[in-house]
Order: structure tokens, then sequence, then C-alpha cells
């Protein structure tokens, strides 16, 4: 079973290493990592290519495209059975890949998700579950998912047969990983959640993610372009 795993980087150079050194002792050598890159204006590239060679596939977007674009990229580019989406500033636990897989394997799953500590910058833990921390409910539903994402994309794996369900990601969309979630939900897709942390989720207020608490207008506008999209969705 390959594994792919899909990297979006913007800025990353200080935290780039320690992930990916927390991810290649996991893989086999035939896995692969794929990281698209959204023009960072620091030593991102430089750094993983100086350091890992022709280990990492790197891709560099020629004008900056956000992490959803950047995302889609990398998934489209992804040749593994079971693909990983992964952020630059995190680490995993050693246990993530062998525990992830297994779920795939005896639960049957399409679509694995597991909690996280939750971290600063110094690895010092803030909370011990990321779900209980983000208040999140991960049994809601289509509607209740639209409304509050209980879905993180750090989190996740799935198998590559889903990729042409999910892709391209609609306009309209506000995150891959909520649309990711629904998707699989309307197709009755197989969700395992897995509680046992796998992974350190640092929160050091300079994340490319997940920081900024934005205003109710735009939160509105957003859940209704994410109803467009889950309407007009095809399958």
């Amino acid at each position: 079973m390959k594994i792919s795993v899909c990297i979006a980087t913007y800025n990353g150079e200080n935290f780039i290493k320690r992930q990916l050194d927390s991810i290649i002792k996991q893989l086999k050598q035939d896995d692969e990592i794929i990281m698209v890159d959204d023009g960072s204006k620091d030593q991102t590239v430089q750094v993983v290519k100086d350091t890992y060679g022709n280990r990492i596939q790197v891709y560099v977007n020629e004008k900056n495209l956000g992490a959803i674009k950047s995302f889609e990229k990398a998934i489209s580019l992804a040749r593994g059975d079971i693909l990983f989406l992964c952020d630059q500033d995190d680490v995993w636990e050693d246990d993530k890949v062998e525990t992830v897989l297994n779920a795939f394997e005896d639960q049957h799953a399409d679509l694995v998700v597991h909690d996280a500590y939750v971290v600063d910058g110094d690895f010092n833990i803030l909370n011990p579950s990321w779900n209980d921390y983000n208040h999140n409910n991960i049994n809601q539903g289509i509607f209740g998912n639209i409304l509050k994402n209980a879905y993180t994309g750090a989190f996740m794996a799935f198998k590559r047969d889903i990729v042409s369900d999910i892709l391209p990601f609609p306009s309209t969309i506000e995150m891959h990983d909520q649309w990711i979630a629904l998707v699989c939900m309307m197709k009755k897709r197989k969700i395992v959640f897995i509680e046992k942390p796998l992974m350190k989720y640092v929160r050091h207020g300079g994340n490319v993610t997940g920081i900024k608490k934005r205003p109710l207008s735009v939160q509105i506008k957003g859940r209704l372009r994410t109803i467009s999209a889950v309407m007009g969705y095809k399958g």
C-alpha cells in the first residue's frame, strides 16, 4: 500500500524540517511526499531541496494561489493508494502512519480522521484534544458540518478512489477539508474517527490557517457559498 503525503507550504522555513523529519521516518522508500509551495518569500523551498534532495517532490506555484488550490494541486499529483494531508508547522507522532493504516485495513475506512494534541510554539500542551479545544462534533452530519467544520485537513487521510469525487474543489467552498468531509458524507463513504491524538497541532500565532476569527457577516456568506457547492454537487 503506497502512501502519498500532500503538504502545502508558505513561508515555513522555521518549521518545515521538524515536520518532514517526523514524517519521513514513518514512510517506506517507495512512499512519496508531494510539496506544493505557494510562492514563499523565505527559504522554505531551498531548505527542503538542500536537506532532502529528490526525496521530496517540490512544486512551486508561479503565483500565490492560496491553501485550497495548493492542496488541490498536491492531491492531483499524488499517486499513492492512501493520501495523507499535512500542514507545514506540525509534528507527527511516531505511530501516526501505522495507526491510520490499520484503520483503513481493519475498519475498511474511506476517510480516516484522528485527534491531536494542541501545543504552543514550544510544544507545551494547551489541550490534549483538538476536538475538545475546538468544540468539534465529528458526528454532526452534513448540515451541522456546514455550520461548523469539525474536520481538520492536517488530521485526514483518505483512499485514492475518492479523489475523483472531491476534485476539482468548487470555487465557492471555504475550506478543502470541510469539502472532503461533506463529499464523503454525501457519497456515504465510511468515515472512521480515531480518538487517539496522533500529532502535535502547533498554534503559535503564525499559522497560515486556523487562527483569525472572521466577522459574522463573512461567516454567513461563506456558509451560503458552501451550501451552494453542496446543492450543486453532481458527484
